[in-house]
C-alpha cells in the first residue's frame, strides 16, 4: 500500500469561517479563481470574502472559469494574479473551477510559462500555494493533485503533481444545495465513475478500496433519489459531497479507467457533461471486468451491499439522453487516440480498441 495527500481538508457546516485562520499563514494577498455565478450563487464566495476580511488579507478575483476550462484562459488568471502580487490561489466552484486554480497557481509563479511548458512541467518555480472550496458534489478535485484541462487542440489533458495539491481545503456541503438538478446528477455519477473506476483499476490497493466502497454505499441513496427527480435535503447533500471527497482520495492513488477518457470524446465533441460522459461507458466497464474476473467483481457487489444489475441500472436512470449519433467513419477516426493510452491499460480487464469501437457503434451508430 502506498499513499500521500498532503492537503489539510476541513469538512463540515461553517468550516470556512471556523478555520479561517489557517489561511493566514498563506500570505496577505490572494487571487480568488471562479466561475461567473456559481460560487456567488452558492454562498461560498461570500463566506471566503468574509473570512478574508476577518483575517486581513487582500484579494482580486479572476472570474474567468468556464466548463472544462483551457489552459490559455489558466495562463491569462496566472499572469493577472503575478501582476497583483498574489501571494496565493483560491479556487471556488466545482470540479472546473478547482482543477483551473491548481493550474493557475503554477502561472502565476511562471507567468512566461507556455502550454508546452506546463504540460512539460517545465516550471522554474513552485506554485503559489492553493485552497480549493468546493461547490459540487462529483469531482473530488479538493484532495488531489490532478488538474483536467483543454489543450489548444480541443483536447481534454489531465496533468498531475504533487505541487498541485492544495495547502488546504474547505468542504460544506451546503454550498451544493444550489446546484441545479441536472448539475447534481452529472457530477453525482462523476462521484461513482471514479469509485468505481479507482476499485476496478490496476493500481487498486486496500486503501483505495475502501475509499471506493465507502463513496458508493454513501452516493447511491441520493442519486436514486435524484434521479426520480426528488429534491435532497441536507443529509443526502451531505452523504453525496462525502462520497465526493471518498472518490477522490480513491482515484489519487489509482486513477480512471477507459471510462473517463472515452468520456472526453463525448464531452470535446458534442458537448457533454464531464460526468454524463464518463458515466455513459460505466455499465460497459462493469460488464467487461466481470467477465474478466468474476471473483474480483463479485467481491466489490458484496462490499457495496449492491449487485450489477442495480448499480447499472442507477447509473442509467441517471443519463439523459443526448441524441447522439456517429458514423463507423467516425469512430474509425477516433481509434488512434485510445491506442496504448494509459486510463484504458489502468482498466482491470483486456481492452482493446476494437472493444471501444464495437462499444461506441453499439450506443452511437
Amino acid at each position: 500500500m502506498d499513499y500521500f495527500m498532503p492537503t489539510r481538508l476541513y469538512a463540515g457546516s461553517d468550516c470556512v469561517a471556523l478555520h479561517a485562520s489557517e489561511l493566514c499563514a498563506l500570505g496577505s494577498t490572494c487571487e480568488l479563481v471562479t466561475s461567473k455565478h456559481a460560487a456567488k450563487a452558492s454562498g461560498a464566495l461570500d463566506d471566503v470574502a468574509k473570512a478574508f476580511a476577518e483575517a486581513g488579507i487582500d484579494y482580486v478575483v479572476w472570474d474567468g472559469v468556464t466548463e472544462n476550462p483551457p489552459v490559455s484562459a489558466c495562463a491569462e488568471a496566472g499572469r493577472f494574479a503575478s501582476e497583483h502580487d498574489a501571494q496565493f490561489i483560491c479556487g471556488i466552484g466545482g470540479g472546473s473551477a478547482l482543477d483551473a486554480a491548481k493550474a493557475v497557481a503554477v502561472f502565476a509563479a511562471n507567468p512566461s510559462l507556455d502550454e508546452a511548458g506546463f504540460y512539460a512541467k517545465a516550471w522554474e518555480k513552485a506554485p503559489l500555494p492553493i485552497v480549493l472550496v468546493g461547490t459540487t458534489a462529483g469531482t473530488g478535485s479538493e484532495v488531489t493533485k490532478v488538474s483536467v484541462l483543454t489543450d489548444v487542440a480541443a483536447r481534454k489533458h489531465s496533468i498531475h503533481d504533487d505541487r498541485l495539491y492544495a495547502a488546504v481545503a474547505f468542504g460544506d456541503s451546503r454550498y451544493t444545495h444550489t446546484c441545479a438538478p441536472a448539475v447534481t446528477l452529472s457530477c453525482g455519477v462523476d462521484v461513482l465513475a471514479h469509485a468505481a473506476e479507482s476499485y476496478f483499476s490496476r493500481k487498486a490497493d486496500e486503501i483505495s478500496r475502501a475509499f471506493a466502497v465507502r463513496a458508493i454505499r454513501l452516493a447511491m441513496e441520493p442519486l436514486a433519489a435524484a434521479a426520480l427527480g426528488k429534491e435532497l435535503g441536507a443529509e443526502m447533500r451531505r452523504q453525496l459531497y462525502e462520497a465526493s471527497i471518498l472518490g477522490g482520495l480513491a482515484i489519487n492513488t489509482t486513477g480512471t479507467c477507459f471510462p473517463h477518457n472515452v468520456g472526453y470524446y463525448l464531452t470535446e465533441n458534442y458537448g457533454v457533461a464531464h460526468g454524463f460522459a464518463c458515466a455513459t461507458f460505466l455499465p460497459a466497464m462493469l460488464s467487461c471486468v466481470r467477465s474478466y474476473d468474476a471473483a474480483y467483481a463479485a467481491a466489490f457487489y458484496s462490499e457495496i451491499g449492491s449487485d450489477e444489475e442495480t448499480l447499472a441500472g442507477l447509473i442509467r436512470a441517471c443519463l439523459p439522453d443526448f441524441g447522439i449519433r456517429m458514423t463507423p467513419e467516425e469512430i474509425a477516426a477516433a481509434l488512434p487516440r485510445w491506442e496504448g493510452n494509459g486510463s484504458v491499460n489502468n482498466t482491470r480487464a483486456d481492452v482493446t480498441t476494437k472493444d471501444i469501437r464495437a462499444l461506441l457503434e453499439s450506443l452511437f451508430v
